[in-house]
């Protein structure tokens, strides 16, 4: 009897010793082919949900982190998407809005993987987000949307996005609400080709 007991304690050891090594020969796999990249996460976030979704993609990938500012920061009243006069609204409901951003000096040139991040506004990406790709020369970089909701998917911002902007090279996008970490790497993973 204590020889089969020795045995099987031996046997679950092995296993579990080859199943970490597989387990970490997968993380090296995905650090290693996005470690030739350099990412950069930037995002909007008008109410910390945004901004907590980039600091966990940014803990994953070891991307930079930049945050796109209002030069007019968001109250509650501007956010109430209820009041058809609130600025969100009016800003979403003008194409051609582009709401200033504070500081705009992030060194796009640096990176090779830019993702942007934002809250899902109307079924579109918040107008800020055309501010910030019409600031920055983003040609020759994969691009690929991030994104927080309350019920929108991500697909209609992604189509918008190539539509409004077709010369990027734009990637798969993500939304981001309860997504584990192995998603995250399988998504860096096809947006870093």
């Amino acid at each position: 009897m204590k020889k089969i007991i020795s045995l099987l304690i031996i046997l679950v050891s092995v296993c579990y010793t080859a199943y970490s090594q597989e387990e970490n020969g997968n993380n090296e796999i995905n650090n290693n082919s996005t470690m030739k990249k350099r990412i950069l996460i930037t995002y909007f976030s008008a109410t910390g949900t945004t901004k907590r979704a980039a600091e966990r993609i940014a803990g994953i990938t070891g991307g930079d982190v930049h945050e796109i500012v209002p030069q007019q920061i968001y109250t509650d009243a501007d956010l109430n998407w209820h009041n058809r006069q609130s600025r969100s609204s009016l800003e979403m409901n003008d194409e051609t809005s582009r709401p200033a951003i504070k500081d705009n000096n992030s060194n796009i040139s640096d990176y090779d993987v830019i993702l942007i991040g934002f809250p899902i506004w109307w079924n579109l990406p918040p107008r800020i987000i055309n501010t910030f790709i019409e600031s920055h020369d983003l040609k020759g970089k994969n691009i690929a949307l991030f994104a927080t909701s309350g019920g929108s998917s991500i697909t209609n911002s992604v189509s918008q996005m190539k539509k409004d902007y077709p010369s990027l090279d734009w990637k798969e996008g993500l939304l981001v609400n309860n997504i584990n970490e192995k998603s995250i790497n399988s998504w860096i993973e096809k947006v870093s080709k």
